[in-house]
């Protein structure tokens, strides 16, 4: 294939370096010609390292946007600039990948939906879990219908302690909130996905600020400040979907729990069921007799060759300008990342009151709006 695609990055941090740039720096139709960070030397060795020859470096992503020739930009900001700059990316004709979560906001995901829609280019959100080998194969079930009507499930995003210190995670005003929009919106989306339901009626939920005002406390990346901890430390969703099904979303950086999952689900259906607790699990019923296979998902199949997988984020990349190339639909597809937005801003909202928040209401409040 001879066409290149040529990429910019507007944002050059965590995130970049342990998962976008890498991988796109793998695809030879690729090429980095731009990157973008208010801390101008992050984005100059991020050129050094992944762009090409001529690479551009940029302090303002607005004068990154009037580079004609760049098609795609992907947006790893912290949560509170993913709209604007999307936004301001997508009418300036470029296709964008956007890290999760979509937006801080509902309104704010909303208006991203509108700038895809009025510019006519590409619009897809970071949900690299979508991309693993269990999530593939478990989707592919979904699909076929081997688990039936799903009607009951759980999306787990738990840490016992692993409350990340750097950056502006602990900050509400950055971020919009803590490990329920952080790793959470992993989880739900994954859950969604494989349900194929996207149309919410009402949401109950609790968030707690109970082990981030621990000083000294034991954690991945060494103790956190409490001063500067002031988002939630775990949060909790019971979400009711249109056709009844029913979803607990589960989200900690720090809890005390020896039952720990991240990223994962566990799906309850009509003809059977599956999680993701121990490796891929698939139950049902056959014959009378209950039955529970664990899916080998390894590449092997030959002795004394184990294979390669390809990676989430590699896969992801791939898919994505694969997209691009080819003029498709992304996998992750921004009015189902919208819904995912939707929610979470309900749950926390509904922490805050005390109150379920209902999604006819709240849909008739933003049309006002």
């Amino acid at each position: 294939m001879s066409k290149t695609v040529k990429v910019a990055i507007i944002g050059c941090g965590g995130i970049a370096n342990g998962k976008h740039m890498p991988s796109l720096k793998k695809i030879e139709a690729v090429e980095l010609v731009a990157f973008c960070d208010v801390i101008v030397e992050r984005a100059e060795k991020a050129a050094q390292e992944y762009g090409i020859k001529d690479a551009k470096v940029y302090e303002n992503y607005q004068d990154l946007l009037e580079d004609g020739t760049i098609e795609v930009v992907h947006v790893l900001t912290p949560n509170d600039s993913h709209a604007v700059i999307s936004i301001a990316a997508l009418d300036a004709g470029k296709h964008v990948m956007c890290e999760k979560p979509m937006a801080k906001t509902s309104q704010e995901a909303r208006a991203m939906l509108e700038a895809a829609k009025r510019s006519g280019k590409k619009l897809t959100i970071g949900y690299n879990n979508r991309f693993r080998p269990d999530s593939q194969h478990l989707h592919k079930l979904c699909e076929r219908g081997d688990l039936g009507e799903v009607y009951y499930a759980k999306a787990h995003a738990i840490r016992r302690r692993a409350v990340p210190t750097w950056g502006v995670f602990l900050d509400e005003e950055k971020q919009g909130g803590g490990p329920l929009i952080d790793i959470g919106t992993h989880a739900l989306d994954l859950t969604l996905w494989m349900m194929n339901n996207y149309k919410p009626k009402s949401v109950m939920g609790s968030s707690f600020h109970k082990l981030s005002q621990k000083r000294n406390a034991a954690n991945a990346w060494g103790p956190w400040d409490p001063e500067k901890f002031t988002v939630e430390d775990s949060a909790f969703g019971f979400i009711t979907m249109e056709n009844g099904a029913t979803i607990v979303l589960e989200a900690s950086w720090a809890l005390n729990s020896l039952d720990v999952d991240e990223a994962k689900c566990s799906l309850s259906g009509t003809e059977g069921g599956a999680d993701m607790k121990d490796g891929l699990r698939i139950n049902g019923e056959n014959f009378g007799k209950l039955y529970t296979t664990n899916v080998d998902l390894g590449p092997g199949g030959v002795a004394f060759y184990d294979g390669s997988v390809e990676s989430d984020a590699d896969l992801e990349a791939r898919m994505w300008i694969d997209n691009i190339l080819h003029d498709t639909e992304p996998v992750v597809k921004p009015e189902e990342a919208y819904v995912v937005t939707q929610i979470l801003e309900a749950i926390y909202e509904s922490a805050k009151t005390g109150k379920a928040v209902y999604f006819d209401e709240k849909a008739a409040l933003l049309s006002n709006s």
